[in-house]
Parts: structure tokens; C-alpha cells; sequence
């Protein structure tokens, strides 16, 4: 199995992506930033509004329209109420992280075996897999910025910016800046052409790099034509929304300049082997090429500290230093591969130990989870549960086998395989059976009463009942719908308001809507309470 990995590494790395979501993820109610694109797509297809983005019938310019477009794409083709299709493109983009690591690591000179490790760690990284639906627009940025960074490299390498490089160039950059403005400028593109500088040295003609910043330039340029047009059709909603978006760079989710210094936790599986590549002077005298080593190395290291001078912090953001980080770890792994059988050293060999044995202990255990859920299992899920934890069990003892042995490509490999089971049978598991009082507002979408809100609504929602919620109370005050009778929708009571309507209407409580799919995470803005007014 592996000589076929091996052999074909981009399929691999593509079928790797699309058998552990591709047909699951749906599992995972939809979060509130994915319900903002997912909103948006619609609106886009249902009010034609393309270019000026829109939200619940609302201008929404925080985000640049390019992941909606492609969201909304998925949607006509599969449908707009389909959450797996929704989902599927960040999944491809998630692939093309991957794909696009292993095409870097191929030509930093690492051999084609280490180059496809550093993709699939990549891709079985927590966060760059969580991000995909706890900020959809990020996946896209930086998939579109890494295959620009692959193109630069190939410019920098050969010192000639020939015109399919240039022109590709060109074309993703744009793409990341549609997809999340400068965030990836910042964050991912900046850290790499400094990591570049220190680990090879720019050479070439200085006309060659005024080429390259003349590309840069024009690929800012074409990206940012939406926030041009936008500026121009609407420019005080625009520059409503840019002041309050800049100022929570400043203000909201203040955090301190060491609050990412953990960041290598949020590789997830990956965590001691991320911490030790880190260790430079440990792992520098252990790998097969200094200066691509060196040059992953300085990549996380800028990335993190640019993240840290920005005062706004969150976890999330961090996202794009997993992408320099998993070819650090790659050499990590690499060495083990090579040299493990070797090592008797306790301070190398305890965190090997204990990375792969803590993983297959917790397959082999999986079956005790069942003790706790078995109340909300019924029927086919206990068939879907057994079948998992007899899978798992089976990685897990096939990891412990090769970890005695001291064979870690194949306790690597074993680990993706536990990975990719999580996906196909343990992640439909999370959606066996909602709370109590789960209720969605989809239950109304086929009654032609008009629904309305009175001070808004979460996203999640607006989403989940299928169409606008508008508001009734705006800033000017109250605004009363035309029709005699109408459904009114509160997240919380608001005595003062009720009181002003019931002047005017009858009104009688229906019930309340709680799209809480379970009580381990309880969010009270997803508990809305529903009236119903009928003009006096």
C-alpha cells in the first residue's frame, strides 16, 4: 500500500482529503461563519447579488466574494440546501494544501517519500482540517497563496519569471486576496520570502526582482478590484464596515504578544513531533538538507511572530503557520524513518514512545466511548460504533506491532489510517440523535405566514430556516410589517418591545425553536422564541 502512496502521491494525498470528509463532514452542524457564506451563496443565486454581497437581505462587504462564489457554484450544482455540497470545495481546497506542500517539498530536493509524509501531515493537522468549518474563507486564501508561494519559489529558483509562471502567479494572488483581502499577504507570503532570504540567499539580476515586485503589485491590484467597486457603489456602507473591521484589530480579542506561543498544539495529532523539529540545534545536525530545514524552520518562526504583533488574537489564525510547520515536522519524521532503529538514546526515544503509543492505546480503547453514548445509540448506529471500534482496534494494534519493531513508516502510515477512519466511521457518530428540545426553524419554512425578527437572528438560523429573516426593530426604531398577521422570532425577551407591539396586535407565544443539536456545547443565541401577531 504504500509503494502505491508512493508512486502516486497526488492521487493519494486527493483520495486521502475526499474518503475522510468527503461524504461525512455533513456530520458537523453548520457553525456561524459558515452559515454567513452559505447565506451569502444563496442570496447570491436566489437575488442575483454577485458583486454587492449581501446577508439576510443586508450588505455584507466584511468578506471579499470569491470562496461565495465558489460556495454558491456547489450550491446550483447540488443543491443550496445540501451542507456536504456546501462543504465539499473547502475540502478540495484542504487537498490542495496538501498537494500543494508536497509539490514545495519536491523541489526543495526532499526525496519523493519525505515529500509526501509532509503533505499528509499537513492534512491530518487539526486546524488546517478545522478550519474549514470554523472560517471557510481562510482555507481559500491561503490555498490560493500557497500555490503562489509554489510559483515564486520556481521564480526565485531559476531567476526568470517566464510567462506561465508569472501569469500563475498572478492568478492565485489575486484569488487569495478575493478570498480574504491581505490577511495571507501578511501571514503566510511575507514570512515566506523572508525565511527564503535567510535560508537561500536571493540571487539573480536586480531587474529580475523588480519584476517580481512589479507581479506582486499587479496581483494586489486584481485582486482588490471588488474592494475598488465596492467603495464606489456603496461607500458609506463600505466605510462603515472597514472602520469597524480595523478596529477590532486593536480592540476585540485583545490578547498578549505571547498568547500563540503554544501554536504548535494546533497541529493536533502531530503535537510532540511539532515540538521537537522545532528543537533547531537538536534536529539540524539530523536531517539530509541543512538549508531546506533551515528555510521551514524560519517560515513557522516569522509567521508566528508577524501573528503575534497584531493585537486582535485568535486561535484560528494561526492556521497558515501549519502549513511551513508541517514540512518541519516532515524532517523529524524523516530522521525516525531513517535512523530509529538505531537510536538508544531514552531522551529520542521516550517522545516516540509515547506519540504513536498514546495514539494506538486510544484506538485499541475506542470501544470504552460506548459506556457513555450508549443511551443515544439505536439501530444502525450501534453497527456504524462496532464497526469503528473493531477498525480501530486493529490500527491500534498494528501500531503498537511496528512501533516494538521500531518500523515508523509504518506506524506513520498506520497513523493516517486512524485518521482517515476517524473520518469515514466515527465522525458520522456525532450526529446519532439531537437533545431534547432540539427544533429547527426549517419546520417553518413551509408555512407561507411571513417570518420576521425582532432585533436579528444568529446566522446559523437565518440558514437553517431557508430564506431572509428581516428585522422589524432597526436603529431608527420599529419598523411594522404590511401584512395583518406575521411570525416574530426573538433571541431574547425584550418586555419594553413586546409591550409597544401588543398595542397594536394580539399575540400569542408558539413555541421555542432551540438548533442546539446537543447539550455539550450550548449556545443561547441558537435558542429563538416564536410569536405569532395578528393585527387588532
Amino acid at each position: 500500500m504504500i509503494k502505491h502512496i508512493e508512486k502516486y502521491p497526488i492521487l493519494s494525498l486527493l483520495l486521502f482529503v475526499i474518503v475522510m470528509l468527503g461524504f461525512t463532514i455533513d456530520s458537523i452542524p453548520v457553525t456561524i461563519m459558515e452559515a454567513r457564506n452559505f447565506i451569502s451563496a444563496r442570496e447570491m443565486l436566489t437575488d442575483n447579488n454577485w458583486i454587492l454581497t449581501t446577508m439576510n437581505g443586508e450588505a455584507r462587504y466584511e468578506k471579499p466574494p470569491l470562496p461565495t462564489w465558489i460556495t454558491a457554484v456547489f450550491g446550483y450544482l447540488f443543491g443550496i440546501k445540501s451542507v456536504l455540497a456546501l462543504r465539499w470545495p473547502t475540502l478540495i481546497f484542504v487537498a490542495s494544501i496538501g498537494i500543494g506542500i508536497y509539490l514545495l517539498s519536491k523541489k526543495l530536493e526532499l526525496s519523493k517519500s519525505h515529500s509526501v509524509i509532509n503533505g499528509f501531515i499537513a492534512l491530518s493537522s487539526f486546524y488546517i482540517i478545522g478550519i474549514t468549518i470554523e472560517a471557510p474563507w481562510d482555507i481559500y486564501t491561503h490555498g490560493f497563496m500557497l500555490m503562489a508561494l509554489y510559483q515564486l519559489f520556481l521564480m526565485f529558483q531559476n531567476k526568470e519569471t517566464t510567462l506561465l509562471r508569472s501569469l500563475l502567479f498572478v492568478l492565485f494572488l489575486a484569488g487569495s486576496v478575493l478570498s480574504k483581502g491581505p490577511v495571507s499577504l501578511y501571514v503566510l507570503f511575507l514570512p515566506f520570502v523572508l525565511a527564503y532570504g535567510f535560508a537561500f540567499k536571493f540571487k539573480g539580476r536586480t531587474l529580475h526582482y523588480l519584476k517580481l515586485f512589479s507581479l506582486l503589485v499587479f496581483g494586489i491590484v486584481l485582486g482588490g478590484w471588488w474592494y475598488f467597486h465596492v467603495r464606489l457603489a456603496d461607500p458609506e456602507t463600505f466605510i462603515a464596515i472597514a472602520e469597524r473591521e480595523t478596529s477590532n484589530w486593536h480592540s476585540y480579542n485583545v490578547r498578549p504578544f505571547y498568547y500563540y506561543w503554544s501554536f504548535f498544539i494546533q497541529s493536533g495529532l502531530w503535537t510532540i513531533p511539532a515540538f521537537i523539529s522545532l528543537l533547531y540545534p537538536y534536529l539540524k545536525t539530523r536531517v539530509t538538507d541543512l538549508k531546506a530545514y533551515r528555510f521551514s524552520f524560519f517560515w513557522t518562526l516569522f509567521a508566528v511572530i508577524l501573528l503575534s504583533l497584531i493585537p486582535e488574537k485568535k486561535s484560528r489564525y494561526l492556521m497558515p503557520v501549519l502549513i511551513p510547520l508541517a514540512l518541519n515536522i516532515g524532517f523529524y519524521i524523516d530522521y525516525l524513518i531513517r535512523e530509529f532503529k538505531t537510536i538508544n538514546i531514552k531522551k529520542e526515544t521516550i517522545p516516540v514512545y509515547f506519540q504513536f503509543g498514546l495514539i494506538g492505546t486510544i484506538a485499541i480503547l475506542f470501544w470504552i466511548l460506548g459506556f457513555f453514548l450508549a443511551p443515544s445509540f439505536t439501530g444502525m448506529v450501534w453497527v456504524r460504533f462496532i464497526l469503528a471500534s473493531i477498525v480501530l482496534a486493529i490500527i491500534g494494534f498494528y501500531i503498537l506491532k511496528h512501533l516494538k519493531a521500531k518500523n515508523i513508516k509504518n506506524t506513520f502510515y498506520l497513523t493516517i489510517a486512524f485518521m482517515l477512519s476517524i473520518g469515514v466511521l466515527v465522525l458520522p457518530l456525532a450526529k446519532v440523535q439531537p437533545q431534547e428540545n432540539y427544533k429547527p426553524l426549517s419546520e417553518l419554512a413551509s408555512d407561507k405566514i411571513s417570518l420576521y425578527t425582532l432585533d436579528g437572528v444568529a446566522p446559523e438560523a437565518i440558514y437553517n430556516y431557508g430564506d431572509k429573516i428581516p428585522r422589524i426593530k432597526l436603529s431608527e426604531g420599529l419598523i411594522l410589517p404590511s401584512e395583518k398577521q406575521f411570525r416574530l422570532l426573538t433571541t431574547t425577551s425584550k418586555p419594553e418591545d413586546i409591550e409597544a407591539l401588543a398595542q397594536l396586535y394580539t399575540i400569542e407565544f408558539i413555541g421555542t425553536y432551540d438548533l442546539n443539536f446537543s447539550d455539550r456545547d450550548h449556545k443561547s443565541r441558537l435558542v429563538n422564541q416564536l410569536y405569532k401577531l395578528t393585527l387588532k
